[in-house]
């Protein structure tokens, strides 16, 4: 296994005006100012990282100070990481100024380990910053070659003869360990390696012996991706950048036919895809499309990736100097079987609604396209709850035939239901009649008829606040116009005063 590890030391833009002071940058350690970054002008006036402040400005009293922001560090960390994922999936970070990236299978594709590494530092270099990379067999070993060694790729085989003149500190061990090593006279890798293990592991603890198992070896170890593997890449490299959007779909189509191979292959079809843009100043566009049901068909995952590029274009979709590599990768896939045709030659019509709500949620964000889910309920207002209709399985749509009114009779339950039960004033004739006339949203209605009362008690059974018991009432007003109306608690049982609610309006 073949690991890559970039190395950034510093960051910056364009040449350095001739006038302008050494530079570092500090941070606050352990009660001191400690320098923790240093510009080319200073290092070469002997300014190292870990120096005290006080002992930096007494070298060089022109020595120009920011403090340092971890925050924006961290994030441009992260975006150089989405912009290394060109080179490899499988890219970790490793803070504060570190990536690794796990190359394995993917160095041919960049005319071998060389190559990709010469490529990686030039792009980076270009882009404004001081990196140094390595290559090596192991983890370890590529993190000490990149930072206490001239970088490049270590000959596989070679990663001991590489490590062992290296100083201890190479073995990614803490400053503690360092210092307790130090003075006892054990400075180098070497030094280290022709100790016997017991007595190291004794007196400075089983990280040390870890560690170097690790760099040359002898202990397996993985890095942890930031981004999770996709299931299925396809991606195709520019010669030259292109910026026009007909040239961006071009290449989608090509790629979704070759995910749609490899996942017939499988027997799957994708659930959530995502297109990559890498553009040629570094800068990573990410677009997901998520379905309601698996697909695999090309032409329905280029329609369902234009749709989302289409809400881009104009809104935050720049393609600035062009993108260079165009990537199409399935996040999540789901079995798909073939689909099963009636008589009359038609397939399932529910596919005609999962192909709006993939429309509708590549444009708005599927978590915009809900669906009524059926509660196991009898109070109105729980008898259902919005989902996202791409997480609903259909079989779970169905609703329990109710009985529906003979002809000619008034529907049981309003065509609108308020979202909440909202309070009314009521003038009743006697305590559990109906009202005969209400005041809703200030405004004074009389009642010219009444039906009901239809009672409904409280869920007992389920934990918390039970309620009253609630009788429903469907009203008409003088103009013809139809409420449902109920009385919340059973007047001298439940409450003293019942309260009126109107619940929903008859079409």
């Amino acid at each position: 296994m073949r690991w890559g590890r970039s190395w950034r030391s510093q960051a910056g833009g364009g040449g350095r005006p001739a006038d302008e002071p050494p530079h570092a940058v500090v941070v606050k350690a352990g009660g001191a100012v400690r320098v923790s970054a240093v510009d080319e002008a200073a290092r070469g006036l002997g300014i190292k990282v870990g120096m005290g402040l006080a002992d930096a400005r007494a070298m060089v009293p022109s020595l120009a100070v920011d403090e340092a922001d971890e925050a924006a560090d961290a994030g441009l960390l992260a975006a150089v990481a989405d912009w290394a994922d060109r080179y490899t999936p499988l890219v970790g970070l490793d803070p504060p100024d570190g990536l690794i990236l796990d190359i394995t299978g993917c160095a041919h594709l960049f005319g071998g380990e060389a190559a990709l590494l010469a490529d990686c530092l030039e792009r980076l270099e270009g882009q404004g910053f001081a990196a140094r990379g390595a290559v090596a067999g192991t983890v370890g070993a590529a993190w000490a070659a990149a930072r206490f060694d001239r970088g490049g790729v270590v000959a596989e085989g070679l990663e001991a003869e590489r490590l062992m003149p290296l100083p201890i500190a190479a073995l990614r061990l803490s400053a503690e360990t360092v210092a307790a090593l130090a003075r006892v006279g054990l400075k180098t890798v070497a030094d280290v390696a022709g100790q016997p293990r017991a007595p190291l592991t004794a007196r400075f603890g089983p990280d040390l012996v870890r560690r170097l198992d690790q760099a040359l070896g002898r202990l397996g170890e993985s890095i942890t991706p930031r981004l999770p593997a996709p299931l299925a890449i396809a991606e195709r490299r520019f010669a030259e950048p292109v910026s026009r959007l007909d040239d961006v779909e071009a290449a989608v189509v090509s790629l979704a036919a070759s995910l749609a191979a490899g996942l017939d292959g499988r027997g799957e079809g994708a659930r959530l895809l995502e297109l990559s843009l890498f553009r040629a100043d570094g800068h990573v566009t990410r677009v997901e499309v998520g379905t309601a049901r698996p697909i695999r068909d090309p032409s329905s995952m280029v329609s369902l990736i234009g749709e989302r590029l289409a809400t881009r274009v104009g809104g935050g979709l720049d393609p600035g100097y062009g993108y260079d590599l165009v990537r199409l990768s399935v996040l999540l896939a789901a079995r798909l079987d073939g689909a099963q045709m009636d008589l009359s030659g038609e397939t399932d019509r529910t596919a005609d609604v999962e192909r709006l709500v993939d429309r509708l949620g590549a444009r708005f964000g599927l978590a915009a396209v809900t669906r009524a889910l059926p509660l196991d309920s009898h109070v109105p207002e729980l008898t259902a709850a919005l989902v996202p209709a791409a997480a609903a399985a259909e079989k779970a749509l169905s609703w329990a035939a109710a009985p529906r009114p003979d002809f000619g009779e008034p529907p049981r339950f309003p065509a609108r239901l308020l979202a909440e039960p909202e309070p009314v004033e009521t003038v009743a004739g006697v305590p559990d009649g109906p009202p005969l006339r209400f005041r809703w949203r200030r405004v004074l209605y009389d009642v010219m008829r009444a039906e009901g009362p239809e009672r409904i008690a409280p869920e007992w059974w389920k934990t918390g606040e039970p309620g009253f018991t609630r009788d429903y009432f469907r009203v008409e007003d003088a103009e013809g116009r139809r409420f449902w109306m109920f009385r919340d608690g059973l007047y001298g049982r439940e409450v003293d005063q019942p309260r009126w609610y109107l619940h929903g309006l008859f079409a």
